[in-house]
Order: structure tokens, then C-alpha cells, then sequence
């Protein structure tokens, strides 16, 4: 039973420590005279994916590789599945008055060279190398159209707005407690995660990678879950769409591609012959609300749960 506590405690110093991590990050950002633009396009997006990061790194770190890339393509699947899926069965999600074609356009790109790369039977520093190519013209793509935005007419006060985690006037103090609370937490909980979650498997016989798939995927996508379900509740599709495919690219380009760095992550049989086709097959779902303008209703909702629900059931069979 303590495996089980002390993963669950694990998981709670993770979220708890991502969030204080980018509070500091943001609002000293600010301080010192970073725009809110480059905040929200960076620092925002890379401290939300720190749980999911830290967690490959020390599964790497305890050789135990299938708990990383377990992690991010299960993340993946439970982000399209369950994180779009339980928000819609409360509210229905107006995906048909977003605009999210050229994002979700380079999230299955980045899901095609995750892939491809994957088929080579390793991810090694090089094919981190690619991934983290590929972010970086993400990157460089958004920053250049946010631009063009805010000359268009769009103020700095709208760029604030959009951070959440933004308070410009926030005591240095209190940025530094954020920072050490995140940076101390952040390994931490990693560290208990994993070595928990990897007792949990060899005590029921269970792979790790199939842990990496479940337990961890599902317990860092509560944040995503949390956003949706609020933007949800809030009538904001666009919000909900858009969290979900940015998460989703950040996974694939970034948490793998810095990882590599840290070791080689040798690719399982099963993910090339099942798990990384349901991820593309989630991914591809999301064609009618992107491009066919239709609404993610309380029956998709029921749908998409219900497909996720049956594919755990599968790989735990």
C-alpha cells in the first residue's frame, strides 16, 4: 500500500512544484523586463511541461526508459481522450468558432516525426536533436505571427491577460520562495513518482511501460484536465483546444528531445505495434472539430471517454 501513497504524494509535490516553478518564472520575467509575449510563448509552456520533463529525466536516471516515453505518449492519448472527453459530457465544447487549424496542422506533423523516429528502435541524442529542431521553428513560427498580431492593433495589456500565472507587481520574496519551492519540488516528487510507480510494477508483475502509459500519464494530465474542464464550464473552446494540442506538441518535440540528453530511451515492441498508432489515432479524431467546424457535444464527450476507457482496459488486459 505504500508504494501507492508515496506515488500519489509524489505526483501532488509535482503539480504543486510545476505551478510555483512557473509563477516565479513568469512574474520574475516580468520583473526584469522580459515582454508578457515571449513569457506566454516560452516560459509558460516549458514550466507546464516541467512534471512531465523531470519525470522522464529521473525515470532515465533509474533505467528505467519505458516510464518516460510511457509518460508522453500516454499523456498524449489521455490529453485528446479524457482531457477533451469529461469536459464535453458537463458542457458542451464550441470547437466549431475556434481557429486552431495551423497548430493542430503542427502537432500532427510533430506526431509523424515523433513516429519516424521512433521506428529507428531508439530516441538517441540526435533524434532529440531533430524534435527539438522542430520545436524551435515551432517556436519561432508563433512568436513571429504573435508579432504581427500585436502590431495589427492587440495590446500589451491583452498579452498579460492571457498569463494567468501574471501579477507584475509581485515582491521579489515571493518570487523567490515560488522559485525554490519549484526547483526543490520539481525532483523531489519526480523521484518519488517513479521509484514508487516502479515498486507498483514489479510487485504486480505490471511493465513499466505500461505504468509509464496509465498511472504517470493520467496524473500529469490533471492540470490539462483542470484548465479544460474550467474553460469548459466557462463557454471557452478555443481555450480547451488549444491547451490540449499545445500540450500535446510541447510532449512530443520537447520533453523527449531534452531527455535524450540524458540517455538513450530504446523504443518497446508494443509501442510500435499499438501505442503510438492509438496517439495518431486519437490525434487524427480531432479532424471534425479542427477543420469541419463541429462541436465537441456530450455524446463525443461519452465517445471519447469511453475509447479511452477501453484502451487502458487493453493494455492492462
Amino acid at each position: 500500500m505504500m508504494p501507492w501513497v508515496l506515488s500519489g504524494l509524489g505526483l501532488v509535490i509535482l503539480l504543486l512544484a510545476g505551478d510555483a516553478l512557473v509563477r516565479g518564472a513568469v512574474n520574475l520575467s516580468l520583473r526584469v523586463g522580459v515582454p508578457a509575449l515571449i513569457v506566454s510563448l516560452t516560459i509558460v509552456a516549458f514550466g507546464t511541461s516541467a512534471p512531465e520533463l523531470l519525470i522522464a529525466i529521473s525515470a532515465l536516471r533509474d533505467n528505467a526508459p519505458g516510464i518516460a516515453l510511457g509518460n508522453v505518449v500516454g499523456s498524449n492519448t489521455a490529453n485528446i481522450l479524457l482531457v477533451l472527453g469529461i469536459p464535453a459530457i458537463l458542457s458542451t465544447l464550441h470547437t466549431s468558432e475556434c481557429n486552431t487549424r495551423k497548430t493542430y496542422v503542427f502537432m500532427l506533423l510533430a506526431s509523424f516525426l515523433f513516429i519516424g523516429l521512433a521506428m529507428c528502435g531508439v530516441f538517441t541524442i540526435w533524434s532529440g536533436l531533430i524534435l527539438l529542431a522542430g520545436l524551435a521553428l515551432v517556436l519561432g513560427d508563433t512568436f513571429c505571427e504573435a508579432r504581427a498580431h500585436r502590431r495589427a492593433g492587440c495590446a500589451c495589456d491583452d498579452d498579460l491577460e492571457e498569463i494567468e500565472e501574471a501579477d507584475p507587481n509581485m515582491p521579489y520574496w515571493r518570487i523567490g520562495v515560488y522559485l525554490v519551492l519549484g526547483l526543490i519540488g520539481l525532483p523531489l516528487g519526480a523521484d518519488l513518482l517513479v521509484d514508487n510507480a516502479t515498486v507498483i510494477a514489479r510487485t504486480y508483475g505490471i511493465s513499466e511501460t505500461v505504468i509509464g502509459l496509465t498511472l504517470i500519464a493520467v496524473g500529469t494530465s490533471l492540470p490539462e484536465l483542470a484548465t479544460t474542464v474550467m474553460a469548459a464550464l466557462r463557454r471557452q473552446a478555443d481555450v480547451a483546444l488549444g491547451n490540449v494540442i499545445g500540450s500535446n506538441m510541447f510532449n512530443l518535440l520537447a520533453i523527449i528531445g531534452v531527455a535524450t540528453f540524458f540517455g538513450d530511451i530504446p523504443v518497446d515492441d508494443a509501442f510500435l505495434e499499438f501505442d503510438l498508432w492509438v496517439m495518431l489515432g486519437a490525434s487524427l479524431m480531432l479532424i471534425p472539430f479542427v477543420f469541419l467546424k463541429k462541436d465537441i457535444t456530450k455524446v463525443w464527450g461519452v465517445a471519447l471517454t469511453s475509447l479511452y476507457v477501453v484502451y487502458v482496459m487493453s493494455i492492462l488486459h
